[in-house]
């Protein structure tokens, strides 16, 4: 039960991050477009800052999905067997999922390890946090995928597309 509230935890609070994110890389396109058009002076930072944040959003709000059950998945085979099976199959997609979010984390970390020593010229930092994101959601993906399972083989319910939230 703690690790299923560090989780729900941890996921609201990437919920958060990635709202704010959004805000965060909408006000900075904003101040962009208006220095650009109105004051003809163009902000350098903005485009590769807005594209960071996006990456953070996008990574974080999709674990957030895995976490609360919206990931893809295709159904159809579901309507068709037994309730027994079901969970089987709801098993080897959130398997499937936690070996993506693996690979997300390893490949990710090489992607970081390999322009570490670049220098974003608009931002001034390495090159490595633009792969961040996808080390961090990877991380979470995985984590979250592996609570699902966690909790199947406890006998506990996860959430699936279309339900209400039973998880926290």
């Amino acid at each position: 039960m703690k690790f299923a509230l560090f989780t729900s935890i941890l996921s609201r609070i990437a919920l958060w991050t990635a709202g704010t994110g959004l805000v965060l890389m909408t006000v900075i396109i904003a101040a962009q477009v208006f220095s650009r058009y109105l004051l003809n002076s163009s902000i350098i930072w903005s485009e590769p800052a807005a594209v960071m944040i996006m990456g953070w959003f996008i990574f974080l709000g999709a674990a957030v999905g895995i976490k609360e059950g919206y990931h893809l998945s295709f159904d159809i085979l579901l309507y068709v067997i037994p309730e027994r099976f079901k969970l089987w199959l709801y098993t080897l997609s959130d398997a499937v999922v936690t070996i993506f979010g693996i690979g997300m984390v390893y490949y990710g970390w090489l992607l970081a390890a390999k322009t570490a020593g670049n220098k974003l010229p608009s931002l001034g930092i390495s090159g490595a946090f633009d792969f961040a994101p996808i080390v961090g959601g990877g991380f979470l993906i995985a984590l979250f995928s592996i609570e699902r399972i966690a909790r199947r083989l406890a006998g506990l319910p996860t959430a699936r597309f279309g339900e209400e939230s039973i998880e926290d």
